[in-house]
């Protein structure tokens, strides 16, 4: 199929504001549909997901030596755990939607696109939701420990002539902390996902990605210093995922790059081949 083909299907998809504006409606109802449904489940099972979250704090519990394996988290104001409720079902529900959501806007917007473009933009939508998986996994099996027992760490218990000195958590404070983890790891995830993505439409190269390594690799460690507790381990826990994940990006975008040469050279060599000499003699023959 040719470039002639593929704006021939694209006119042949347009549509009137009216039928835009009604198929976005359409689309808005479903994402909006999806999310909703979500959020009812996420808040009928909150307690039971949040004593899921809770699982790193005891893991870190146990590496920070405490005997216990039953952690304490208060809440201070009587709504405070109501309210942590309904914006841990908003984040559930918008995590287990995302798949939903995404769908409807590829639908949208999928026919104002060419079939290569259809068929480049798939992948991405697949790799995106893995990627924030494994950014949220992460989060959940290594960092919020590594993040809770530099805390603990700091408790106070000891004889009783001491001050004793323990860390009593507020469940909206911890529900904030492990969200604000999942965020910042599943959009750090999704670098290779955009660096891909604008090395296709060419307004990035891999070779200004690798002229800016250094660059990137200190805002990867001012960035975890940030956002994580002043402690190497979690400061290179971050950082780390980061710079690798720029490497990534970078051999994503050199990849694309040579497949963009390998079609211009095919092109050129199509071209080159009908405009020949030969293929001109081969068309015409004697009367």
């Amino acid at each position: 199929m040719n470039a002639r083909d593929d704006e021939d299907e694209v006119e042949k998809s347009s549509a009137p504001l009216m039928e835009h504006l009604i198929e976005l409606r359409s689309r808005l109802i479903w994402a909006i549909g999806a999310f909703f449904v979500a959020f009812l489940v996420c808040f009928f099972f909150a307690k039971e997901i949040f004593n899921l979250l809770v699982i790193p704090f005891q893991w870190a519990s146990r590496w920070a030596g405490l005997n216990s394996e039953q952690v304490d988290l208060i809440y201070t104001a009587p709504q405070e755990f109501f309210f942590t409720q309904i914006k841990l079902a908003m984040f559930g529900g918008l995590v287990i939607a995302f798949p939903m959501i995404a769908t409807q806007v590829y639908k949208f917007v999928a026919p104002g696109l060419y079939r290569n473009e259809r068929r480049a933009f798939v992948p991405f939508l697949i790799a995106s939701p893995i990627l924030f998986l494994s950014g949220a996994a992460l989060v959940y099996f290594f960092f919020t420990p590594m993040v809770m027992w530099f805390f603990l760490s700091m408790q106070q218990v000891g004889p009783e002539n001491e001050v004793q000195i323990s860390l009593l958590p507020r469940v909206s404070e911890y529900l904030g902390l492990i969200m604000t983890l999942i965020l910042s790891f599943g959009l750090v995830f999704q670098l290779p996902v955009v660096t891909t993505l604008l090395a296709r439409v060419g307004l990035l190269s891999s070779q200004a990605l690798a002229d800016k390594r250094k660059v990137a690799i200190v805002i990867a460690f001012v960035v975890a210093a940030v956002l994580t507790p002043p402690d190497p381990v979690s400061q290179i826990g971050l950082a780390l995922p980061t710079i690798i994940l720029y490497e990534i990006s970078i051999w994503s975008a050199r990849m694309v790059e040579r497949k963009r040469e390998e079609q211009r050279q095919a092109a050129e060599a199509a071209e080159a081949e009908e405009s020949s000499p030969a293929s001109a003699d081969a068309g015409t023959g004697p009367a």
